[in-house]
């Protein structure tokens, strides 16, 4: 198989479903954003953390499944898709990770180490993520959960950069006004 095709030459695209559109529609601005993130997660494994390391490879499936979903206009019951079980397995991941932090009491700058900083990025891409699944769920139906995901996975990257700058003993800054 060739990587390239020539059929997006045009500005086109094919959906899962084979259905061709234009590359600027809301659908693939929406799994676009959502492969960008993607790519975030996967630049901060390896992390040195073997359970952060097991939650982002968990994590990268799962917005493969978000990435499948945003790319099928209508989904069968039996094609992939982002379950409750797949939010509450993040919130777990949220709360083990906060139970090893002191209680946040001000916002704080993202960055940090090298990896905490590239989980803040992830974190934002991911918030815009969720933007464009909100904005393509305003004209397309879609599966409710992704967007729910996509929300909760923002909080969880936040959580997990903070973790990281903990365990590498990297100070978080506070902003000054």
């Amino acid at each position: 198989m060739t990587i390239y095709t020539g059929r997006g030459d045009e500005g086109l695209t094919d959906l899962r479903d084979m259905s061709r559109v234009s590359k600027t529609s809301a659908r693939i601005e929406a799994y676009g954003v959502v492969d960008e993130a993607n790519s975030v997660v996967g630049t901060a494994r390896p992390s040195g953390y073997d359970d952060l390391d097991d939650w982002l490879a968990a994590i990268q499936n799962h917005l493969h499944i978000i990435q499948a979903e945003f790319s099928t206009p209508e989904l069968d019951a039996d094609d992939p898709q982002i379950r409750t079980e797949h939010i509450e397995q993040l919130e777990d991941w949220i709360d083990a990770a906060d139970e090893q932090l002191d209680p946040l009491t001000a916002f704080i700058l993202p960055g940090g180490g090298q990896t905490g900083a590239t989980l803040h990025h992830a974190r934002s891409v991911t918030r815009r993520a969720e933007r464009r699944a909100v904005e393509l769920a305003n004209n397309e139906p879609i599966n409710a959960e992704a967007i729910v995901y996509l929300n909760r996975l923002s909080d969880a990257l936040f959580v997990f950069a903070r973790l990281v700058n903990a365990r590498d003993g990297v100070t978080e800054s506070s902003p000054t006004y």
